[in-house]
């Protein structure tokens, strides 16, 4: 890899990496749009269904996104070295930590998806709309878990766009797969929320067939191969466990924290969960810019903190800073400016029609939050295998302050729907005082590589 040199260079640098990340988020979030307009001819029921079962989904998203990150921690830094044949040792570990859990999702989805749908909801309706998703879907958690982790891999080595193509791929697929068996194009039954869970899986295969295609003709690259799941390698494991372990927990934490929120509104009635489900969607377009800078954060500063230059590792930190602060503002305006089409386009009743134009306006500020928070603690600590302090802030945040915090409001003071909402949206700007206060100490600016020497076993 070249050296970067300059502030210059490294601006340019994360905007190379964030570009094809944002437009890979931006497709991701126009086909879950998509995806609810297409049920907003099958009933909103169908919406909230398909919302609550995606809650569950969201739980192994993140523990993927946890192991990309965990990844993304040492191979980015390792390839700042110039050494891809530890990275292919760590995509070995990363692939037995993904598999493991996307088998027990698996299982759970196709045994006792009930039970999991009763976690959110206790409407006989989306619980038994909601099963039959979680059922189709399942086989695809195994094709993702594989596919992810070579993503991630591809994100560290400079290979962005090729993971871009391979994304963009399976979800156009996803969108032309949903239209096929909701509306029963080209003689297909239609099929609704299955159809739904049938072309998420469907187009999860296709993803993985396009990693292994990649994987054999990218050359100089990292190869996808099953057997490096079985090469252990004592030192690169204790390093995958004290940092990237934090990282996944974190994530953990943090989806089990929003899957609560889910939670806490599906318990308030059908029009708070479809009012949440559109508002999710518009949210994600919003955060396309920030999730984008979050990850090319972490990847650069990684990079060049595994290059060994500390003050520049940095300064790189400061500048994402920045860009998550832009990234924040352009999206909360995104935000807003979609509002009045998006309530005047879904077919939802008065009262979740209400409850949308209130959980929009809330995210209009929101996203800044989520941007800052995202970048530093995702992105540039973890560039510097600084994931404990996420894991720790994180716990704190939203299973002692804000999860409680809905909890009493819905449940014990029983208090409306738009102050349930308003007051889980809290948690971000709490614990930005301790983040901040984290970030300019820069502890977090290390490098972790390891010498060879230290590697062979």
């Amino acid at each position: 890899m070249r050296k970067i040199a300059n502030r210059k260079q490294i601006n340019r640098k994360i905007w190379i990496v964030a570009i094809p990340i944002m437009l890979q988020n931006l497709i991701d979030a126009a086909v879950s749009s998509a995806d609810v307009l297409m049920l907003n001819f099958v009933g909103q029921s169908a919406i909230s269904a398909v919302s609550l079962a995606n809650s569950m989904i969201g739980v192994f998203f993140m523990f993927l996104y946890g192991i990309g990150t965990g990844i993304a921690m040492l191979s980015a830094q390792y390839y700042g070295k110039g050494d891809l044949k530890t990275i292919e040792k760590i995509e070995g570990i990363g692939l037995r930590f993904s598999l493991s859990v996307a088998l027990l999702g698996a299982l759970l989805a196709l045994t006792v998806p009930e039970y999991l749908m009763r976690i959110y909801t206790n409407d006989a309706v989306l619980i038994e709309l909601g099963a039959k998703y979680l059922r189709m879907i399942a086989p695809g958690l195994l094709f993702w878990a594989v596919s992810a982790v070579y993503m991630s891999i591809l994100r560290c080595i400079d290979k962005v766009s090729v993971s871009t193509v391979l994304e963009v791929t399976a979800l156009f697929s996803n969108v032309i797969l949903n239209a096929v068996f909701i509306f029963g194009l080209f003689g297909a039954p239609k099929l609704g929320v299955v159809g739904v869970g049938i072309a998420t899986m469907l187009s999860r295969m296709l993803q993985l067939a396009g990693c292994v295609f990649v994987s054999v003709r990218l050359r100089p690259g990292v190869r996808l191969r099953l057997k490096t799941i079985f090469t252990r390698n004592r030192v690169l494991g204790r390093d995958f466990v004290s940092m990237a372990m934090p990282a996944i927990a974190n994530d953990l934490v943090w989806a089990l924290g929003f899957s609560a929120y889910s939670g806490i509104l599906g318990h308030l009635g059908d029009d708070a969960v479809a009012a949440f489900s559109v508002n999710n969607v518009v949210r994600n377009l919003g955060t396309v810019m920030c999730y984008g800078i979050a990850e090319a954060s972490g990847i650069i500063t990684g990079q060049i903190l595994g290059e060994g230059d500390r003050e520049q590792g940095i300064d790189a930190g400061h500048l994402c800073l920045r860009l998550s602060v832009l990234t924040g503002l352009i999206g909360g305006l995104a935000v807003m400016a979609m509002t009045p089409f998006t309530v005047h386009i879904m077919s939802l009743s008065e009262t979740a029609s209400d409850y949308l134009r209130f959980m929009l306006l809330i995210n209009g500020y929101y996203i800044m939050g989520t941007a800052v928070n995202t970048t530093l603690i995702a992105g540039v600590f973890r560039a510097g295998g600084d994931s404990r302090f996420g894991f720790r802030c994180d716990l704190i945040d939203m299973w002692v302050y804000a999860v409680p915090l809905g909890l009493i409001a819905a449940f014990v003071l029983k208090l409306p729907v738009k102050w349930v909402y308003f007051l889980l949206c809290t948690d971000e700007f709490v614990k930005w005082p301790w983040v901040f206060a984290h970030f300019y100490k820069y502890g977090w600016a290390k490098n972790i590589t390891r010498d060879t020497a230290e590697l062979a076993n």
